[in-house]
């Protein structure tokens, strides 16, 4: 018995002197056309100006990244690194930008793959990249003519990162080739980046808009589908309606989507999806589509299956719409990020001692050394929205949570109350109702748009909205 290592194809072929010779020839044009959204090159050549400004005389060094392993020799789908995208408008895996300074600003060039011809063994060999494994790929001079960027070939890297100058600022981690070659990771390029992301242009909310448009036809989608969740299909079958419209409609899912019905829904991050769906119980859905551009929706809604609330569900429903009222009401530009939050929280604590559910005051729970309301609501109540679903998390407090709203900043107001089944401090009809109200919002000169309004959020509003879809 042979101890070398198995195969799965035992021919060899590269070693095949017939198969080489016949494979080299007569091969028409290929596709390698790139297809970019319209703006998407300018708004690129937007933000590298305004790194460039962040960081004058230094050069940069950021990379796409690669596809993680899920498996042996399986990889989980590719998505290019968050302020890659944001600098370049290119999805190439194992693609690398440099930025080298150039008078008071820099050159931008782009390295990439370029793809195997049939000449080459990695064209049929090789089962990662190979165009006759994975199709064609766009080129260099393809990438270049869409973007408006140099490209040049990703084996020249090593010599661009070379020089005189004082390191390069890269952002490790994500791209092996660049992590050996540019030396020390720089926190300070992410938490530049991150900041510069949190002020959108106009191209980027439309991006978003756009998110969210497909959003809320998927979650039409999921209410259409109700009927055969219940019949047997469960928590899987809505998550996968939404998986299926935002595949069509977009890059596929911004995030691991909640689906969470009946007493899964207290659970703040229930993403495994595998329990059934029951007549009279309530559906947290929250989901995003992710656009092509990469750009995400963030939105919830909780909604009874058979479009009519109970007493127990509707009286934790309306507490946590008034909560959410107050919140949207405080985003606007120049109030401080922590209003939104701080309006829900009053709101909810006052409801829960109300309902006799808080150990003293309303005073005493908000109190930062007390914070009894929060045993009901762990989480925050929004985050920045972009290109992450949690947006701009490299920034420094200042710049966030400890900030000021500015126009152009997009965001997530999302109060709720999740009442665990097991929780002893809750009475038995509040057990194992959870409930959300998400929407995603931009900060105008007036006050803020609410671009997930097309989703209602008024309990008789949503019982029309499950009714009306449901049939």
């Amino acid at each position: 018995m042979s101890d070398r290592p198995a195969r799965r194809d035992p021919s060899k072929l590269v070693e095949a002197e017939g198969f080489r010779d016949y494979i080299r020839d007569d091969w028409g044009p290929a596709d390698r056309r790139v297809r970019p959204v319209p703006g998407a090159a300018a708004a690129a050549a937007a933000h590298r100006a305004r790194l460039s400004a962040a960081f004058p005389g230094q050069r940069i060094a950021l990379g796409a990244g690669r596809a993680p392993v899920r498996a042996n020799d399986t990889d989980y789908q590719f998505r290019a690194d968050s302020d890659f995208a944001w600098l370049t408008g290119c999805y190439a895996e194992g693609a690398v930008l440099v930025m080298h300074p150039s008078g008071d600003g820099h050159d931008a060039v782009l390295h990439l793959r370029e793809p195997a011809g049939p000449a080459e063994a990695d064209f049929f060999a090789n089962a990662r990249d190979g165009e006759l494994w994975n199709g064609p790929v766009p080129g260099l001079a393809e990438w270049s003519e869409a973007l408006g960027i140099i490209c040049r070939p990703l084996e020249e890297l090593p010599r661009a990162l070379r020089g005189q100058l004082p390191g390069v600022l890269a952002a490790r981690g994500v791209e092996p080739m660049l992590d050996a070659l540019a030396g020390a990771h720089s926190g300070a390029l992410r938490t530049v980046l991150s900041e510069l992301r949190r002020i959108k242009d106009d191209w980027e909310i439309g991006q978003l808009r756009a998110a969210v448009d497909a959003t809320v036809v998927a979650f039409a989608d999921v209410a259409r589908e109700l009927p055969e969740a219940v019949r047997g299909g469960g928590e899987r079958w809505l998550e996968g309606t939404f998986d299926r419209r935002a595949r069509t409609l977009g890059n596929g899912v911004g995030y691991n989507s909640i689906v969470a019905a009946g007493e899964h829904a207290p659970v703040l991050h229930w993403t495994r999806n595998d329990g059934a769906v029951t007549e009279g119980s309530l559906v947290l859905l929250d989901a995003g589509v992710e656009a092509n551009t990469l750009y995400t929706a963030d939105v919830t809604r909780t909604f009874p299956v058979t479009g009519e609330f109970t007493d127990a569900q509707a009286k934790v429903y309306d507490l946590v719409h008034t909560a959410h009222l107050a919140a949207i009401a405080e985003v606007r530009a120049g109030r401080e990020y922590a209003a939104f939050h701080q309006a829900a929280m009053r709101v909810l604590a006052e409801g829960l001692h109300d309902w006799g559910l808080l150990p003293g005051s309303v005073d005493k729970a908000l109190d930062p050394a007390g914070q009894h309301h929060r045993r009901y609501i762990a989480c925050g109540v929004g985050h920045f929205l972009g290109l992450d679903v949690h947006d701009c998390a490299n920034s420094t407090a200042g710049a966030y949570n400890e900030g000021v709203l500015e126009v152009g900043m997009a965001l997530t107001v999302e109060p709720g109350l999740y009442f665990h089944p097991n929780d002893l401090t809750v009475p038995p009809e509040l057990r194992g109702i959870g409930v959300r109200i998400e929407d995603d919002l931009v900060v105008t000169s007036d006050g803020a748009d609410v671009m997930s309004d097309a989703l209602p959020i008024t309990r008789d509003g949503i019982s029309d909205w499950v009714r009306t879809h449901r049939g």
